[in-house]
């Protein structure tokens, strides 16, 4: 018998795709803290990883060799409910570390428990898009569809986001608040994510085969 409840704890990672490594400051990372931070707030535990502070070997496989990182960040991946995906704008597209990340899940297509089902099945996944120009609807479309074609779902508004006036050098983390409207998306993803990887873990999607 299923015994998950509105209060069932949950395991969440995010990935933090800033060019820049630790210990740099980084918008990315803020916005992905923030939530997390909100998350938290419905029982959800987890961390924060910056993939650029690991040796993540570009291809599309588990495992790339040579002291490839990315099977650990993997592992973290598979052991948690919800995965956070946090990309700076960079020419109106998702980071290149952002696409590396996907290129590194697309294994996850020749991955499959026993019923056929891909292992990211039941897994919720949201995104974090910051810039200082337009585009994060395109970027967090982009990053959607890759998700998704990966096996994980996405709830509602499972987006939140700053864009900065075009051509200005301000930045998300040099803020003196918090927006108004971006924190409330902030909370709408966390809730709606929260809400889905809950249902998610009470009834798994059926068998593929």
């Amino acid at each position: 018998m299923d015994t998950t409840t509105n209060t069932t704890p949950l395991r969440a990672v995010a990935l933090v795709c800033t060019l820049s490594p630790s210990p740099k400051p980084s918008s990315s990372q803020l916005l992905a803290e923030q939530a997390m931070a909100a998350l938290a707030d419905h029982g959800v535990t987890g961390k924060v990883i910056r993939v650029a502070d690991h040796d993540v070997k570009p291809g599309v496989e588990v495992d790339m060799g040579g002291g490839d990182a990315w099977p650990e960040i993997r592992d973290t991946i598979l052991a948690c409910d919800i995965l956070v995906v946090s990309t700076p704008i960079w020419l109106g597209h998702p980071s290149s570390i952002a696409q590396r990340v996907l290129e590194r899940l697309d294994a996850e297509l020749g991955e499959s428990d026993d019923e056929g089902r891909m292992l990211t099945y039941g897994k919720a996944a949201a995104v974090c898009v910051v810039g200082n120009e337009d585009g994060a609807h395109h970027v967090s479309a982009e990053l959607f569809q890759g998700l998704n074609d990966v096996g994980f779902s996405l709830a509602p508004n499972a987006v939140t986001y700053w864009v900065g006036e075009a051509m200005q050098g301000t930045d998300y983390q040099d803020l003196g608040k918090t927006p108004e409207k971006t924190a409330a998306t902030t909370a709408a993803l966390a809730a709606n994510t929260a809400h889905l990887a809950r249902r998610l873990k009470a009834a798994t999607y059926p068998p593929s085969t």
